[in-house]
């Protein structure tokens, strides 16, 4: 995350609460809306599986 405060804090390491927060104020425009948006429907249909392996390279086949 670019700014606020969770500066630093990769976008798939985000608290659902924090995402829900974002969406109902809006998510910004452009690529980083899109990232965030993708998260949150990611976290909200729990599907944080598929992500496993791209955080932790020891999980992949």
């Amino acid at each position: 995350m670019p700014y606020g405060k969770y500066k630093g804090v990769a976008i798939c390491n985000l608290p659902e609460r924090y995402l829900i927060w974002l969406r109902s104020k809006g998510f910004p425009e452009g690529k980083l809306g899109m990232l965030l948006n993708t998260m949150y429907e990611i976290k909200l249909n729990g599907l944080e599986y598929l992500l496993k392996g791209l955080k932790d390279p020891s999980h992949r086949s």
